[in-house]
């Protein structure tokens, strides 16, 4: 038997190591739209989440403290796109985000699984704007 078989686990966060609490909030809620979930003062640091308009897995904005940590900051996944933002309409959203000051790496292409772009937050984390797919008719 696997280890999680039968069970009802999922992902429910993963963590973004940003500079500070308040430029991770502004571009995530203020420019993205995401929603702030959570935002818990621990003493020494905040527990502070966001989530993306349509739900999912919630985002740990981790103040980076140490020189490792900030070390870390937009290169979390080594360079890679490692953070993927599923979109029902990429041309509005792709529209907005530009409007919004978001920096796209190329023009949109269109890929088996859907129309895509590789963008940037300030933060140096790369991501990919995910539409759905074509309709072949």
């Amino acid at each position: 038997m696997t280890a999680l078989a039968g069970s009802q686990a999922r992902l429910a966060a993963l963590s973004i190591v940003v500079p500070d609490y308040a430029q991770g909030i502004a571009f995530y809620c203020t420019t993205l739209g995401f929603r702030l979930t959570e935002d818990l003062d621990q003493g020494a640091k905040r527990w502070v989440t966001v989530e993306p308009p349509g739900g999912g897995p919630r985002i740990v904005l981790a103040r980076a403290d140490t020189p490792d940590q900030r070390h870390a900051i937009g290169n979390q996944a080594g360079g890679r796109v490692w953070l993927f933002l599923q979109t029902d309409d990429f041309d509005r959203d792709h529209r907005r985000m530009i409007a919004a000051g978001v920096m796209f790496e190329e023009t949109p292409r269109r890929e088996p699984y859907g129309k895509v772009a590789v963008w940037r937050d300030p933060f140096g984390n790369r991501w990919d704007l995910i539409g759905p797919p074509s309709r072949q008719t």
